[in-house]
């Protein structure tokens, strides 16, 4: 199986398939599946741009619409988690994962899918220390300022799913990196193309603690990570004897930066398709009815179904039904080029009939349009935030990043 795997998407499809396309023909091979590490940007119209955590001036509907409006299709089977400039109201409703677009998978905030017989997880959002530890899943959209740079931070919630993981996972996607994973790879060469990282990995701050957790303990075979916009690698030993997972981040879809590498994993023959996880599917009906939705922490020692009983209750629905996921809707209309929308429409929370579906499949209640505490501002979770706190979600190098490539598409105009 030949994987292909890309750092940060920035809602770029087009650019991304067509060199896939390229690769192909010039080397005469198949790709059977593309994997993108984040910042997807699953824009379908300009209201999902106000969901967007970038600058105003950054926001652009990119290419993504075409895929969700069927006027292009995915040509490769595509997994994606979220990383922190995302179309945040949309993969909401995605919650526990779905399809976006036609043959293209969200992974879900946390989510195991199969593909043929490889086992993939993935974690969606970056690492910030208070909310993991002292909030829930509180923001619904519409957004305020506040919420739409908090909504793509991990909570513990979902690394405590993932971490009741038992069977082997043979490839683990974060967009942030795993704390301390520079120790594993050349952190000399990488802090001379990104000096401002030395500190951060001296101080071993650099990554997310919770990524580092999971990466001790699911030992994946392959991890791949994006977020910094640079290439780097690493291998993982886990223990003297044990096994060894291979970590390589990667770039965004830039000329010249390495943004896609190519993987080949030995499987069964084809043809492949994403198909649920009994295991995973077990540990969401278990853990459920713990789903932190307010400023609160979740109660983790909550949970009172055993998992034997819940994965021989999914076993058995699964051979009744089949294990492909719930077909994909749209719910919001898609952009037209040649209209305006208006700011009024499709404001907040669309119920997803994928998730609806999903969830009456596992006979669990729909939680993701439930309120449980005012947002007023003498309930919000200000106490959580400092400025300073979002000095983490963008690379310092990010801006820049975008003034380089709004300059590459200036000077393209200017030769057409």
């Amino acid at each position: 199986m030949r994987i292909a795997v890309e750092g940060c998407m920035h809602g770029d499809l087009d650019n991304v398939y067509s060199t896939l396309r390229y690769l192909e023909k010039v080397e005469n091979t198949k790709i059977d599946l593309l994997i993108c590490c984040g910042d997807f940007q699953a824009v379908r119209n300009e209201k999902d741009l106000e969901s967007l955590s970038v600058p105003p001036k950054y926001r652009s509907m990119n290419s993504f619409w075409k895929y969700y409006s069927g006027q292009e299709v995915a040509p490769f089977p595509t997994i994606f988690i979220g990383g922190n400039h995302e179309a945040s109201n949309y993969l909401w409703e995605l919650y526990y994962g779905g399809w976006a677009a036609p043959n293209i998978y969200f992974l879900g905030f946390a989510g195991v899918v199969k593909f043929g017989n490889i086992r993939i997880g993935g974690l969606s959002g970056i690492y910030n220390q208070r909310h993991y530890h002292l909030a829930g899943h509180y923001e619904r959209p519409p957004y305020n300022e506040r919420d739409i740079r908090s909504v793509y931070h991990v909570r513990e919630y979902d690394v405590h799913k993932l971490m009741q993981v038992e069977e082997p996972i043979d490839i683990f996607l974060s967009h942030d990196w795993p704390c301390g994973i520079t120790d594993h790879g050349n952190w000399e060469e990488l802090v001379r193309y990104k000096p401002f990282f030395k500190a951060e990995i001296q101080e071993r701050t650099l990554g997310s603690k919770a990524a580092a957790e999971l990466l001790e303990k699911l030992k994946p075979s392959y991890w791949f990570s994006a977020h910094l916009h640079c290439k780097f690698a690493a291998l993982v030993q886990h223990g003297e004897v044990g096994q060894v997972t291979k970590f390589l981040a990667l770039d965004k879809c830039l000329p010249g930066r390495n943004f896609l590498q190519i993987v080949e994993i030995e499987t069964v023959p084809g043809p492949y398709e994403i198909q649920y996880d009994e295991e995973w599917l077990a540990i969401t009906r278990r853990f459920n009815s713990i789903f932190p939705l307010s400023i609160h922490r979740a109660n983790l020692g909550g949970a009172q179904v055993g998992m034997k009983d819940c994965r021989d209750w999914v076993r058995s629905r699964l051979l009744t039904r089949g294990v492909r996921p719930f077909d994909f809707v749209r719910t919001v209309p898609c952009y037209d080029p040649s209209q305006s929308v208006s700011s009024s429409c499709f404001s907040g929370h669309h119920r997803n009939p994928q998730t609806e579906f999903f969830l009456q499949f596992l006979e669990l209640p729909y939680l993701l349009d439930n309120t449980l505490e005012s947002r007023d501002p003498t309930h919000s979770p200000v106490s959580l935030i400092s400025r300073d706190d979002y000095s983490e979600d963008i690379p310092i190098d990010d801006v820049d990043e975008m003034e380089e490539l709004a300059e590459i598409n200036d000077g393209e105009t200017k030769n057409e």
